[in-house]
């Protein structure tokens, strides 16, 4: 092809908005709020082998586990048009069974040029709590309906093997029915635009263009890795149980243009849903170097080739099924990125920022008829240069606000407060961004999960900037009456209660 960086880069851009497409068809055509309105959901391009080839800037951590998803379809199918293929099993390459896969080949003239794939997460997937993630599970069965690597769409309707038992586990079947079809449109729409972009390219081979921008995204993150300083970087962190702290370490060795991430040292994976896969590991991997290096590196298979990780089996951030995932995904990945951007910041301190919150403050409402489901924005850590912002998803999660609206028009509850949280976030030349209070007032008997961290371990500052306040759940009764709920729990609460979640402020960076 061509090792001219210009025209690489803009065949990466033009793959680029392919994804960026599917995700605005799979937002605009979905069902649920949680699609439509919070873009809890992801799409990305990738060569005929598997090698992720261009992503839309969705979510980082659907986004860095996915090419184990199409992994995991292309070892148990040969690719065939028209058809597309469905996982969300943690252990054939998904994350939690919230986030469903579905993985399409593209055609040009008869050949297999490419794959399309989209993640979203549905809202609820069975098992033993609306939401599908129950804070007493053990065990991934206990989390909802696992779906292997399968036959999902063909011949122009659902497989019946996959889609019927799907939407039937599901309390809310229609709002499934709805998501899938969006999910399929938008990667029929991606194959379309990804066979016309090979067609613009007439002579030059797709194969060969993809193959350049990998190699092109291996030599940049090779270059940026030799900017930093060769050593081993060590760090530490907590994730919060009720009885004790789980610890999630990392020793991060740099040199010669390789990065290598050893999790050895991290505590077992343990009788709670907060494990996570190595999918997940990986993916943190993958947003830490882009932080800590260039972020304007092409995000492809090339540009992770000099990333090795170390996760032992059967560890927090290694789990052997069934272990419980659900909040292994969702907050696992949280401190799984504090740990590396910690360690990295010894190599890069003029790069990486302070602790953000650290969670996602996952909150999940529902009963019979509904489910609710919303991650609560919060703190981001102070960054060199600049303070950090406040009441922004960080991390390994990049999902919108559900509108006041749009929960009034859905749900039998709605919002009685929403601000900031003044002063948690942390002091320093660059302070840490704020948290938010979010009270919600419940109008029908319901089953409330929550699914949070930092509520003990504050979220840390760097060069000497202070921390960012813990965060805290609140129920409050109708005679005014509060009872602190545990970070992760499963409870029932009725009509007239109300919901006072306050969530962490980040890290400040630097001295006051």
């Amino acid at each position: 092809m061509t090792d001219d960086a210009i025209a690489l880069e803009v065949a990466r851009h033009r793959l680029a908005s392919v994804a960026d497409e599917m995700g605005t068809v799979l937002r605009h055509s979905s069902l649920s709020p949680n699609i439509k309105e919070r873009a809890d959901c992801s799409a990305a391009v990738f060569t005929a082998e598997g090698e992720m080839l261009a992503q839309a800037e969705h979510i980082p951590v659907h986004l860095g586990s996915m090419p184990e998803s199409v992994a995991a379809c292309l070892a148990r199918f040969e690719p065939v048009p028209g058809v597309q293929y469905a996982v969300n099993d943690p252990f054939f390459g998904g994350t939690h069974l919230n986030d469903l896969t579905l993985v399409a080949p593209v055609f040009v003239a008869s050949r297999h040029v490419a794959w399309v794939a989209n993640r979203a997460h549905h809202a609820d997937v069975g098992g033993e709590a609306p939401g599908s993630m129950p804070a007493h599970a053990v065990t991934v069965d206990q989390e909802g309906h696992r779906v292997p690597p399968v036959v999902a769409f063909e011949s122009g309707q659902w497989a019946d093997d996959f889609a019927e038992p799907f939407i039937a586990a599901s309390r809310t079947p229609w709002e499934r029915r709805g998501d899938l079809e969006a999910q399929i449109g938008a990667n029929a729409v991606g194959a379309t635009r990804l066979a016309e972009l090979v067609g613009a390219v007439a002579g030059v081979p797709f194969a060969s263009l993809a193959a350049s921008l990998l190699d092109y995204g291996e030599r940049r993150m090779i270059a940026a890795l030799r900017q930093l300083p060769e050593g081993e970087f060590a760090f530490a962190d907590f994730m919060e149980m009720e009885e004790a702290d789980v610890g999630i370490r990392v020793t991060v060795t740099i040199g010669d243009g390789r990065l290598t991430a050893d999790f050895t040292g991290s505590d077992d994976q343990v009788a709670a849903n907060f494990n996570a896969v190595e999918a997940v590991t990986r993916s943190c991997l993958y947003y830490a170097v882009r932080v800590a290096t260039d972020p304007s590196i092409p995000a492809n298979g090339g540009c992770y080739r000099p990333l090795t990780l170390i996760a032992p089996s059967g560890s927090v951030v290694s789990a052997r099924p069934p272990a419980a995932v659900a909040a292994g995904n969702v907050e696992t990945s949280q401190r799984i990125a504090d740990v590396l951007l910690g360690a990295l910041a010894q190599a890069a301190p003029d790069r990486v920022p302070a602790a953000s919150q650290g969670t996602m403050n996952n909150v999940l409402v529902g009963n019979d008829e509904f489910a609710y489901y919303e991650t609560i924005a919060g703190g981001q850590g102070g960054r060199p240069g600049r303070a950090g912002q406040s009441g922004i998803q960080t991390g390994m999660t990049n999902t919108e606000n559900t509108p006041i609206e749009a929960l009034d028009t859905h749900y039998p509850f709605r919002v009685e407060r929403y601000t900031l949280r003044r002063g948690s976030g942390g002091e320093g030349r660059f302070p840490g961004g704020e948290g938010i209070e979010r009270e919600i007032l419940f109008l029908a008997d319901a089953t409330l999960s929550l699914m949070g961290e930092r509520r003990r371990h504050r979220p840390w500052g760097l060069a000497g900037g202070g921390p960012g306040a813990t965060g805290e759940d609140l129920l409050i009764k109708p005679d005014g009456r509060r009872e602190r709920l545990p970070a992760k729990s499963t409870t029932q609460v009725s009509a007239g209660d109300r919901l006072l979640v306050l969530t962490p402020g980040g890290g400040g960076w630097g001295q006051p």
